[in-house]
């Protein structure tokens, strides 16, 4: 059934929205992308005229597609090379959503979207809506097709596992920046242990390259390792350079709203590190450098007004 120019309109309208659901819920923006265009060919297919509530139906059907990519994904990501880790979203990015209360931050935060991972398909989808969203059970329960008492009880399992690994302290943008000039003032000292007093004890270090790009398959344990990690990491070298095409530079930044070390080539990040930050210190380093999860990241970059670089690594 062809739509009308209103009924496009409609949809365009609840887009922004639709693609910040199905970023939270896959932890990739292609996939969200794809997920929001095939509930475009839902709705385009549909007798829209008898749908009430397009905001609901829309959600619906889009809830319903994550899942059951979420299904294959776990599949996939069973033969995926080395750690998987979610796509980052740089500042600014639209599809970070609503981040008007500290939940709507925590639930897209690069920590959190790593911790959902663990969860079931119906856990991460009833915290995200609920979260993320403020969907009330009600609502939740007609998306998922369950009562509202389930609903209840999914969101309370998933707010259990979700604090059971949470270390994150919510800082603001200019803390963050601080924050990463500190950790690669340390990092570039030539020395360890300016770099260990900034981590805690049981820091860990994930590296994501998707078998593109080397990344150890185990994360780094402790502060000493991690330390020897990020020192190898910033230190030149040819090889280093052969793999991203140049001599990257480095910018603190923010990405999924927390701090982030941006390394930069001819305009093309080639690299996404999260740090997640306590009032201990730096508890994890996530690294991002798996080119076709920094395409989004990249765009971002380019059309961003983001001054001269900290340093120049490799």
């Amino acid at each position: 059934m062809s739509l009308t120019a209103d009924d496009v309109e409609r949809f365009e309208a609840t887009r922004p929205r639709l693609e910040a659901i199905a970023y939270r819920l896959l932890g990739s923006a292609a996939e969200a992308e794809d997920a929001v265009q095939e509930t475009f060919l839902r709705w385009q297919s549909a007798d829209v005229r008898r749908v009430e509530v397009p905001e609901a139906w829309l959600t619906k059907v889009l809830t319903n597609l994550c899942l059951n990519q979420l299904a294959s994904a776990r599949a996939r990501r069973e033969t995926y090379v080395g750690e998987w880790l979610p796509e980052p979203l740089l500042a600014g990015d639209p599809m970070l959503g609503p981040a008007e209360t500290a939940e709507q931050r925590e639930s897209v935060s690069y920590a959190v979207l790593t911790l959902l991972e663990r969860l079931s398909p119906n856990e991460r989808a009833v915290y995200v809506l609920r979260e993320a969203f403020d969907y009330p059970h009600r609502e939740i329960a007609e998306i998922l097709d369950i009562t509202e008492a389930a609903s209840q009880q999914i969101l309370h399992r998933a707010r259990r596992h979700v604090a059971a690994g949470r270390a994150r302290a919510e800082i603001d943008e200019a803390a963050a920046r601080r924050i990463v000039e500190e950790f690669l003032t340390a990092a570039t000292s030539g020395r360890l242990e300016p770099l260990v007093r900034l981590l805690t004890e049981d820091a860990v270090a994930i590296g994501d390259g998707g078998g593109k790009i080397p990344a150890r398959a185990r994360a780094f344990e402790g502060a000493v390792a991690v330390a020897r990690f990020v020192w190898g990491l910033v230190r030149p070298g040819r090889a280093k350079q052969a793999l991203v095409g140049g001599t990257p530079e480095v910018h603190a930044w923010t990405a999924n709203g927390g701090p982030a070390v941006v390394a930069v080539v001819d305009g093309r990040v080639v690299g996404v590190m999260c740090l997640e930050v306590t009032a201990d210190g730096i508890v994890a380093l996530r690294n991002q450098v798996n080119p076709d999860k920094l395409e989004r990241a990249t765009a971002r970059w380019r059309a961003t007004d983001h001054g001269e670089p900290l340093l120049h690594a490799f």
